[in-house]
């Protein structure tokens, strides 16, 4: 009985490193691509709006086209940034991407050292990771879908193998 009770704790916390281990990884794809469009976000409208006042110096009609065409950039921008929803914290989804990282390590040194202690001792740690679970994931942004597709194809490719895993004990 024990030991089936254990195995199922062992499993569990399997399960839980594997959902970290998506999760984290679906959050750092997001992270980078939105660190991305921020940047050209916030540089575009700037060179637009430069782009614009030129105005002021160059009084020649030819070039009035660029000139509107700036200026509307540098005022659409904004609103198109805010309409993807790149506005998002940055901040929040990096720290939710290392709560899910901290967790997958912990959830893995539960499975494998904690298990060799007592039952009871192992039942508490878990306990006490999903309760940390709960709260990574209460306070965790929703991933849009296609993050968790590149996450599988990268984790599928083996970018998180260990060497150490695929080793033979001496």
């Amino acid at each position: 009985m024990m030991d089936a009770r254990l195995q199922e704790i062992i499993k569990e916390c399997k399960r839980q490193e594997d959902s970290c281990l998506y999760t984290s990884t679906a959050l750092y794809e997001w992270l980078k691509r939105v660190r991305f469009w921020r940047v050209i976000f916030i540089v575009v409208p700037i060179i637009a709006g430069a782009v614009a006042s030129a105005r002021i110096l160059v009084r020649d009609p030819t070039y009035d086209w660029v000139i509107a065409i700036s200026a509307m950039l540098a005022g659409l921008f904004p609103a198109i940034f805010k309409a993807l929803e790149l506005d998002i914290s940055l901040k929040t989804i990096a720290d939710s991407a290392h709560r899910f990282k901290v967790l997958q390590d912990r959830f893995r040194q539960a499975a494998k050292i904690k298990a060799n202690d007592s039952i009871d001792a192992l039942e508490e740690e878990f306990h006490a990771l999903m309760d940390r679970m709960d709260d990574a994931r209460a306070s965790s942004p929703p991933v849009p879908d296609g993050y968790f597709k590149k996450a599988q194809k990268k984790i599928k490719s083996g970018a998180y193998d260990f060497d150490i895993d695929g080793q033979v004990p001496k």
